[in-house]
């Protein structure tokens, strides 16, 4: 396995069904974690926000200083203004960016492509995302 990385998860949160959005992250990053790496997840704000709300611009904002910190981020499939900026900024500054988990996990050496092949749709994600 290459070094453990620290892995942003990016993918759409409101548009369509919030359960099933988080949920769909949540199943990303523990694929990410079972492979020995370090997933973040910024759905998991979603219990902050039901208890303490925020503004949209704090966890754009927020995201935005765990981005910086993880080695590379992983695109879910969907619609997502926010997932675009993280993209955007990710590619900014030249943190690569993943279109799908099995994608990322071709790329550190824990499973050959052929390997990917059926897996949950929550692993891939929007070419041009």
């Amino acid at each position: 396995m290459s070094e453990r990385q620290f892995v942003f998860i990016s993918g759409p949160y409101s548009q369509g069904d919030v359960a099933a959005n988080v949920a769909e992250a949540i199943h990303a990053g523990d694929l990410v974690a079972k492979a020995g790496h370090v997933p973040f997840i910024p759905h998991l704000s979603h219990f902050w926000h039901l208890i303490h709300p925020h503004e949209y611009t704090f966890w754009l904002k927020q995201d935005m200083h765990w981005l910086g910190k993880c080695d590379c981020l992983v695109r879910l499939f969907g619609p997502s203004l926010g997932s675009e900026k993280e993209v955007l900024a990710a590619r900014e500054a030249r943190i690569p960016v993943y279109r799908s988990v099995e994608e990322f996990l071709v790329a550190v050496g824990v499973v050959a492509k052929a390997e990917t092949g059926a897996s949950s749709r929550s692993v891939t994600c929007n070419p041009d995302g």
